[in-house]
């Protein structure tokens, strides 16, 4: 089975309980939304999908590896941009991307193939020889984005990548992912608390208390209410109930 699934998935700290029994399926090239207010447990799911946490309650696969079972192979399909950003400010944008390819094993010719290209998908290539430093929040942003693509993974994982990030920024951004999802066939889960980010044809996943609560389109589900309203009101009667 292609794309993401996930199967029956808890996850405890403690006493407390952060995931219950979360089930669904992303198909490939499909973007998924993972829309939740903080503290929903969207942080806690990503820690299981990119193997940071473990769990023995539930089944994760990732482009139709099991990843307790395959976690190799499951983790070589994924690409993954964390919320808290991870690169190398003193370093180059080219300099990072070497590094990032070389933990993947690629070196000489193809890491340059792999970085350019992937360069070229967010389109950064001119950028190549700045410091780090030296860019702004947006342009980091694609960097880490470009970074997770090097070693071309059918599934990129995205935890709060807009955070901080002005609404127009925010906007080119999810935009460019969209894009990149229909052109390339990449499935895309994208973690997020801002109903702005969502388009209507996207599959969404809304989550709260660690609890899946609903599973469509953002379209059909929020119906005939702006989806910041529906989404309100969901989660209000679901911490009332």
């Amino acid at each position: 089975m292609s794309g993401l699934r996930v199967d029956q998935l808890s996850f405890a700290y403690g006493r407390k309980q952060a995931l219950r029994e979360v089930s669904f399926h992303i198909p490939q090239g499909s973007f998924c939304a993972l829309l939740g207010p903080n503290g929903a447990g969207k942080s806690t799911l990503f820690a299981l999908l990119t193997r940071l946490f473990t769990s023995r309650d539930g089944t994760i696969e990732i482009a139709g590896h099991d990843l307790s079972q395959a976690p190799r192979k499951a983790l070589k399909q994924m690409g993954v941009v964390f919320q808290q950003p991870t690169l190398d400010l003193d370093l180059t944008v080219h300099r990072n991307l070497t590094y990032f390819a070389a933990l993947h094993g690629f070196s000489g010719r193809d890491a340059n193939t792999r970085i350019e290209a992937a360069l070229d998908r967010l389109n950064m290539r001119e950028r190549q020889k700045e410091t780090v430093r030296d860019l702004n929040g947006g342009h980091r942003r694609r960097l880490e984005i470009a970074r997770s693509l090097i070693h071309t993974p059918s599934v990129l994982l995205l935890d709060e990548p807009t955070v901080g990030l002005d609404a127009a920024t925010r906007k080119s951004i999810t935009d460019h992912i969209h894009a990149l999802s229909q052109s390339e066939g990449l499935t895309v889960l994208w973690a997020t608390h801002l109903t702005d980010e969502i388009q209507d044809t996207d599959q969404l996943l809304i989550l709260h208390q660690g609890r899946l609560l609903e599973d469509g389109t953002a379209q059909a589900l929020r119906g005939t209410q702006p989806l910041a309203d529906h989404f309100l009101s969901l989660t209000e009667e679901s911490t009332v109930a």
